[in-house]
Parts: C-alpha cells; structure tokens; sequence
C-alpha cells in the first residue's frame, strides 16, 4: 500500500485553512515529499513526522515560489536537529541544484552564527541534488519513482513523478496542462493527484495577471479527461485556484465528475488517501 497526504492544498494566494503545496508519501516504510509550499514542516509534524530528519528524499516537481517557499525551514531543521552530519537528498527538474545552493548561501550567516553558538555542531547542512527530466529517479528497496516531463511554460523545464510499490502507484502531477508526459505517469495509477483552477471563476475576477493562469494550469475538466483517458482509480484534487468557500467543494468535483466517472477527492490539508 501507498499512503498519500496532502500536506498542504494551497495555491500562491494566502488561505487560513491550506498550507502551500506539498505531499507526503509513504511506502515501504519509508517517508517521501514532494514539493515544500509553506507551513510544509507544521503540517508533517501534523502529519506524524516531527522532523525532515525522517523525510529518506524531497521531490520538487518545479521551482515555483509557492512549491518551494520553505525549502530552506526543510535544509536548516534537518540540520539542526540532526545528531550527526545528514545531507538532504533533493530530486527536481535541471536547475534545482543551483536553487539548493543558492538557498544555503541564503542561510549563510545563519549557518555561520550556529556553528559558533553550539559546540555540538561541527558541519553546516548539506543538500545533495539530483536533476532529472525523464525516466527513473529511485529504483531501491522496493521503490520506484518514475519522472517525466510536464508542460507549465514559461516555468521549464517542470516534472511530474509516479510512485510504484508492489501493485500500488500514484502520479503526483505538480502544475502542469494535459501533456504526454502527465498521460505516461498517469496510465493506470491507482491515484493521481493534480492541482487545479476553476476558469469561470477565475475570469470572473478583474486582474489580468491573474487572468494570465489560465494559460498553464490543469481545470478541473482538464484532470477529470487526463484521469479517465488514463483509467486512474481515484483522482486528487488540490491546490485549487481560487480558494473555494467552504462548502463548495461539491461544485468543484462535479466539473471533473463531467468527464471521470471514478472516484474524487477534493483534497484538504492533511487529506490522506490510500492506493
């Protein structure tokens, strides 16, 4: 089995209720993230994870402020509630390692007033990243992680990945518009997880710079068509765009419902759903 928990369902614009985007992921006893939104760390305390010194790897499906907002909360807390040097392994689209070290110079005097306050403390923190676009990720232990391109433009190069252990799967799709890639990670999967807008809301509000996402994000009608041509058991839905109200989250499931016939979670914060 692969349990899935939506750490965070938000989207760039601030909501009381949702932290930013990020899922954890467990299989095989072992804990995985993807993608570090803010309040990342509260929400796997939350979730039962006390620390990212638990977290085995951190998957970022792109380099969008509002998936990695507390990347750098994740890097500083493993570090120093560490017993003993603990690099960070990282996964993420070509560019990632240059954001990981601009983040630590970011923490630089930081780091630096640490080091010297604790004479405990005789590494600064460490992330080791590795980039990738398409094919395998993590292959071990009975897990394996596929990545394959996604289609977020101008935001490039931006993936998505699929999670097998045993006969379970699940696709963590990040932003992304239909696109081969997001249809391979999804073929079959027992969950997919996709973020989502809802356009005739969002047209109804008068900001052209908002306006301009409807040109890079999945619709609901968008996931529900990808889920049933890829003939996915459950679909996900999460970092909706705009917040909903409370209580509408049946009209959001319907528009998918249009096109799926399977079943739908509107997705909250702290959601868990099992493949």
């Amino acid at each position: 089995m692969i349990e899935v928990t939506l750490l965070g369902t938000g989207c760039p614009l601030p909501d009381p209720r949702r932290a930013g985007p990020a899922t954890l992921v467990r299989a095989g006893g072992r804990a995985f993230l993807f993608d570090a939104g803010r309040g990342v760390l509260m929400r796997l305390a939350a979730a039962g994870i006390p620390t990212p010194a638990f977290v085995e790897r951190v998957f970022l499906t792109h380099l969008h402020s509002d998936h990695v907002t507390d990347f750098n909360d994740l890097v500083t807390t493993r570090w120093t509630m560490s017993l003993a040097a603990n690099p960070l392994p990282v996964t993420g689209p070509p560019g990632t390692h240059a954001f990981a070290q601009r983040t630590i110079g970011m923490l630089r005097d930081d780091i630096d007033w640490r080091i010297e306050h604790h004479d405990d403390l005789q590494w600064g923190p460490e992330v080791v990243v590795t980039e990738i676009e398409d094919g395998v990720a993590l292959d071990d232990g009975g897990v394996r992680v596929l990545a394959a391109p996604t289609e977020h433009k101008p935001v490039h190069p931006t993936v998505g990945y699929r999670i097998e252990h045993g006969d379970s799967s699940v696709a963590i799709a990040g932003d992304t518009v239909p696109c081969a890639g997001l249809e391979a990670l999804c073929e079959g999967a027992d969950v997919y997880v996709q973020t989502v807008i809802r356009p005739d809301l969002v047209r109804s509000i008068p900001s052209v710079r908002l306006q301009d996402i409807l040109e890079y994000h999945s619709s609901c009608e968008d996931a529900g068509r990808t889920a049933a041509k890829a003939g996915v058991g459950t679909l996900v839905l999460t970092h909706p765009v705009p917040p909903p109200a409370p209580g509408a989250e049946a009209e959001w499931i319907e528009q998918a419902a249009a096109h799926f016939s399977g079943e739908i979670v509107f997705a909250n914060d702290l959601t868990v759903v099992n493949a």
